[in-house]
């Protein structure tokens, strides 16, 4: 098994992290492997909406401190070919953490345990959040003088209460799910047997809905965050308009009037 997996069911990608051993840190071959599957999510139109997930107790621990922190500041020198993808390419790690790179598709994360350091980057590059009540969430690399370059100093005062992103960022402190439900970080906490279940039964409902309006919207939204209302409903529309003239537009009042399922393929 890969250190990252990757399975297609019907119109829902699954990636799967799994390296147990290691709390599924991320190392330069786990970097390499997660970047190429969200390039995949992208680029295949089969693909409608995709599951982040972890094998373990762990959803992800962040960055390999051993591994991949040395070759990023360079007191460690390649001695593999993953290693040297990530030297030759520092980008991948911006695109294994969801960071300055879009999917153009919904990303679920079904967190299975703890999400620490770049998991919690992770997980804020992340549409809609599932967990079980053991996990603990954190940015905690001003504890090790690191800076937690994943995009929390941009993302998490825009998802979080100002002050609760702060005292995250500064403290280096953990919560667990039930806090992170409360202050909507998660969208769920649920047992830990039905995680899973919970993140296919939210893709199902996303992989059923027409695929162009889908990352329509999901672009808009992300797009308009930060702007003054009158600029971001103008990036609305520009955004909107295309989705009105497709196929699917046609389909779904015309399944909605004969009372049947639409039937939506994506053009």
């Amino acid at each position: 098994m890969a250190l990252v997996d990757y399975e297609l069911k019907g119109h829902i990608a699954i990636i799967t992290l799994n390296r147990p051993e290691a709390r599924n840190a991320i190392n330069p071959e786990v970097a390499v492997r997660l970047a190429e599957a969200f390039e995949r999510v992208r680029d295949d139109d089969a693909v409608r909406v995709a599951i982040i997930t972890g094998t373990g107790s762990a959803f992800c621990a962040g960055a390999d401190l051993g591994q991949l922190i040395p070759m990023m500041n360079g007191t460690r020198e390649p001695e593999n070919e993953w290693d040297e993808k990530v030297r030759a390419d520092p980008g991948i790690i911006s695109r294994a953490l969801l960071r300055n790179f879009d999917t153009e598709k919904p990303v679920i994360a079904a967190v299975n345990g703890h999400a620490i350091a770049g998991g919690m980057e992770l997980l804020q590059g992340t549409d809609i959040r599932v967990s079980c009540p053991e996990a603990r969430f954190g940015v905690q690399e001003v504890k090790w003088a690191i800076f937690p370059a994943g995009g929390s100093t941009v993302r998490l005062p825009v998802q979080l209460p100002f002050a609760k992103a702060m005292e995250l960022l500064l403290t280096g402190d953990l919560i667990d799910a039930a806090q992170a439900e409360a202050i909507g970080f998660l969208n769920y906490v649920v047992p830990a047997d039905e995680v899973m279940g919970r993140a296919l039964e939210i893709a199902d409902k996303i992989a059923r809905n027409g695929p162009i309006a889908v990352k329509a919207i999901r672009k808009s939204a992300r797009a308009c965050l930060g702007l003054a209302e009158r600029e971001a409903l103008k990036l609305e529309n520009k955004i909107s308009a295309p989705v009105f003239q497709t196929e699917d537009a046609k389909e779904g009042p015309r399944a909605f009037m004969e009372k049947r399922e639409p039937s939506y393929q994506g053009r």
